[in-house]
């Protein structure tokens, strides 16, 4: 395995060259090479250092997103292999089915999905397809993203695309560092389960709630389509690439930002702050209570 000061160095080289914040790569790099100049990360094994740098990178920049982390599978350095943690993520949701944990249906017929992971328009659509077309026909709908840890944009735009009559709402934008472009999110004109456009949904949150499944929560939120109850998420906004910089070492570089229509801004540092705040183990049957009234 490298030195640590050669892993160290190789991490900010992605950073400096890919964070969403130029300005703030800078002061990021400086402090870093203050620690390093210190002797901050000699002899820690590789857990520790991760844990070290991150911890240090959260100070100087509070980004949720921007971390050091260890894996026990080995990743390849291979640059033909680099896919900015695609491939392992797209792996990730095969085996945990899309990132769709539970489907019921509950007294009262409303119905309940519970996701785990945002999973990618494009091999998660059928699964997406298959929990909206089993609660298609529910009086109302929760979305459990209490234990939703991230996912891909697309995936979340194709989540709120149910939720709208339409492909003509415009959801948000995602400003891109590295090519300096924007991309718009819009709904989906073509989804391959009937949309739910005109019943009461409740979102469920928690300090847990993370990246693309608080994309899901504000989006929805800010359009007035979903009523959010429980505790507010944990704030991070950013588009997010992983690069190896070392065997089992990885550094996740947020590359992008996203942009809400209706807002302008975003969720990142601060979290999704619920309408109804109450403990996130408290949530479910605070919305079942008053959603079962309506129904």
């Amino acid at each position: 395995m490298p030195m640590n000061e050669e892993i160290v160095e190789r991490a900010l080289d992605r950073i400096g060259a890919g964070y969403v914040f130029p300005d703030k790569a800078v002061v990021i790099e400086a402090a870093i090479r203050g620690r390093l100049a210190a002797g901050a990360y000699e002899g820690l094994d590789g857990p520790a250092l991760c844990e070290a740098v991150t911890a240090d990178l959260q100070e100087v920049c509070p980004d949720k997103h921007l971390r050091l982390l260890w894996t026990d599978e080995p990743q390849s350095l291979d640059p033909v292999d680099e896919d900015g943690g695609e491939a392992a993520f797209l792996a990730l949701l095969r085996a945990e089915n899309q990132g769709i944990q539970r489907v019921e249906r509950l007294e009262g017929n409303i119905g309940l999905i519970e996701i785990r992971w945002i999973a990618s328009a494009t091999e998660g659509a059928s699964a997406i397809g298959a929990a909206m077309q089993l609660v298609a026909h529910s009086s109302a709908l929760v979305l459990d993203l209490r234990g939703c840890r991230g996912g891909a944009p697309e995936g979340a735009a194709m989540w709120c695309s149910y939720f709208f009559p339409d492909d003509q709402v415009h959801l948000n934008d995602i400003y891109d560092r590295t090519s300096d472009t924007t991309r718009q999110y819009w709904t989906v004109g073509h989804l391959p389960a009937p949309r739910y456009p005109d019943r009461p949904v409740h979102v469920l949150t928690s300090e847990f709630t993370f990246s693309g499944g608080e994309d899901v929560a504000y989006t929805l939120q800010a359009r007035g389509r979903a009523v959010l109850v429980g505790a507010t998420t944990r704030g991070g906004a950013h588009p997010t690439a992983r690069h190896a910089v070392a065997e089992h070492v990885l550094v996740t570089v947020p590359t992008a930002r996203t942009i809400n229509t209706v807002t302008g801004g975003n969720w990142e540092g601060v979290g999704v702050v619920p309408d109804v705040r109450v403990p996130a183990e408290q949530a479910l049957e605070t919305a079942l209570k008053a959603l079962r009234p309506a129904v």
